[in-house]
């Protein structure tokens, strides 16, 4: 699918059904990821996948089913419209000016040294570009990150004393997540 617009409930449901190649009810990472385009022709990346059915599956079976599908679909929407108005230039990816002006729109006060570490990770393409599904994971992560920096920043100070442990607990959380 190149367009993710908010489909009638009997379109998405047409849409579910073709991607169940099991037909069991539900759909697993392999089947989503065959529903979802990244707008390159390539399929979407598969850890913003697993990422993306671990925030919806809401009974841990690994799977999602339509109501769950529905949830993610719209989800994904609401990102690509996101990602769309930070597109400013119409390319199809976030350029590193365009993922620090969203960044900064999101709150994010960051410095140029660390927008160069975000754009190694996630142009998977070497283009000097973010694509849509590598922006979606980039966020999310950072979004968990925050949250659970916030947990010990006490006075919102964005400074934190913590063992070395705690900093890997921290991190392996919003990792395995």
């Amino acid at each position: 699918m190149a367009y993710y617009q908010m489909p009638d409930h009997q379109w998405l449901r047409s849409v579910f059904t073709r991607v169940d190649a099991d037909r069991s009810g539900a759909i697993n990472a392999n089947e989503l990821q065959s529903a979802l385009s990244n707008g390159t022709w390539k399929p979407f990346n598969p850890e913003t996948v697993r990422l993306m059915i671990g925030m919806f599956d809401r009974d841990h079976s690994g799977t999602i089913n339509f109501e769950e599908f529905s949830q993610l679909w719209r989800y994904v929407n609401d990102w690509l419209n996101c990602f769309r108005s930070f597109d400013t230039d119409n390319s199809g990816s976030i350029d590193q000016q365009e993922l620090k002006q969203a960044l900064t729109t999101f709150g994010y006060r960051l410095s140029d040294q660390f927008y160069h570490i975000l754009m190694r990770k996630f142009d998977r393409d070497s283009k000097g570009a973010i694509n849509f599904d590598d922006f979606i994971q980039l966020c999310v992560q950072l979004q968990s990150l925050t949250t659970s920096f916030r947990v010990h920043d006490q006075d919102m100070d964005g400074w934190i004393n913590i063992s070395y442990e705690q900093f890997l607990t921290l991190v392996f959380n919003v990792c395995i997540k």
